[in-house]
């Protein structure tokens, strides 16, 4: 049975919500003030928080913002309950890393679907493989030999970003590396008429910046997260303090780095001589390899042009063509692939 644990000063509400959460199945735990929530949620370990915005003594930013801070309940996912409907409280809170935020009042059966729906996406990411494109095929924390690594990772600098959150810019100093725990993210170009060229997608369990951990200069990309994301920051001087000491951790980044060329040569390659459709086609095979469900691919028509380097009016007009020969089906930013032999073939 799931935990979750319900920060709320007003005690009907409190009641409303564990009386809704139980008849649904879960396990709920209480605590009426924000300093009392961080240590219930600290000991107890749930499943899930919720939290009123305006709790006493420390509010609900206070308590996301020192559980965030704390690598034993970062991971958590995170709900602000908000009694008032101002938008600057909503955009704070999504700019802090909370998972959702639900204005009160509100249905019963929204309270669990907002719930539901965070517990079913933690489901589909443990289903998935811990790479999506461009990382080496062994993922680092599965690695033997790197556990020094795997320490300093925990006890680096952590952070939760939203969806469409940059994680930083072109032109920022290079400072470290960062290893994406949890979500996806992008890395991108603009050209010089504003559209955009995907340069890698990094899901759970990659390392990024990995290629400019030699460079003394700026960073020549921007990263922005595509879904909420969890991340570790570890400066540079750390990793190269382990690089002087671990010879098994500088073959496995020499290993990384050639692995990640190699595929970078194929793209230019595929980009100065492939058709746009093919290009497009195998953007979407790819994508699908380790997606789950199988066949299932969630990604947006403009994300889709800036890894295949075309327009995403040229996007629209070749994902058409492909809906009615009956190679895949579109609702929304999902594709699903109903004919993946004839979409390799097209």
């Amino acid at each position: 049975m799931k935990r979750i644990l319900i920060i709320e000063n007003n005690v009907n509400l409190l009641s409303s919500y564990k009386e809704v959460l139980k008849k649904a199945g879960f396990n709920a735990i209480i605590a009426l003030h924000g300093d009392t929530g961080i240590n219930e949620a600290i000991t107890k370990m749930p499943d899930l928080i919720l939290c009123n915005t305006s709790v006493p003594y420390i509010d609900g930013f206070g308590v996301l913002a020192v559980l965030s801070k704390n690598p034993a309940t970062a991971h958590i996912p995170f709900i602000f309950v908000s009694p008032t409907s101002k938008s600057a409280n909503l955009r704070k809170g999504m700019d802090m890393g909370a998972d959702d935020f639900i204005m009160h009042p509100f249905r019963n059966n929204e309270l669990i679907k907002a719930v539901e729906a965070r517990f079913n996406k933690s489901k589909l990411r443990g289903h998935a493989n811990e790479a999506l494109i461009d990382s080496p095929d062994d993922a680092f924390l599965n690695e033997k030999g790197i556990e020094q690594l795997q320490e300093t990772i925990l006890q680096s600098n952590f952070r939760r970003i939203k969806k469409k959150q940059t994680l930083y810019y072109e032109g920022d100093y290079n400072q470290g590396i960062y290893f994406l725990k949890e979500g996806c993210i992008k890395t991108f170009k603009i050209n010089s008429d504003g559209r955009e060229l995907i340069t890698n997608i990094y899901n759970s369990n990659s390392f990024i910046g990995l290629d400019y951990l030699m460079i003394d200069g700026p960073l020549c990309e921007n990263a922005e997260a595509i879904e909420c994301c969890s991340v570790y920051f570890i400066t540079k001087k750390i990793i190269l303090d382990l690089l002087n000491t671990d010879v098994k951790l500088n073959h496995y980044i020499i290993k990384w780095l050639s692995n990640d060329l190699v595929h970078k040569k194929g793209r230019l390659v595929e980009l100065a001589y492939e058709s746009v459709r093919k290009r497009l086609s195998k953007v979407i095979i790819q994508l699908n390899k380790d997606s789950f469900p199988i066949n299932k691919v969630e990604i947006s028509r403009d994300e889709l042009a800036g890894l295949a380097g075309v327009a995403s009016e040229t996007v629209s007009r070749i994902l058409t063509d492909f809906k009615q020969l009956g190679l895949i089906e579109r609702n929304g930013n999902f594709i699903n692939i109903t004919n993946q032999e004839g979409l390799s073939r097209s």
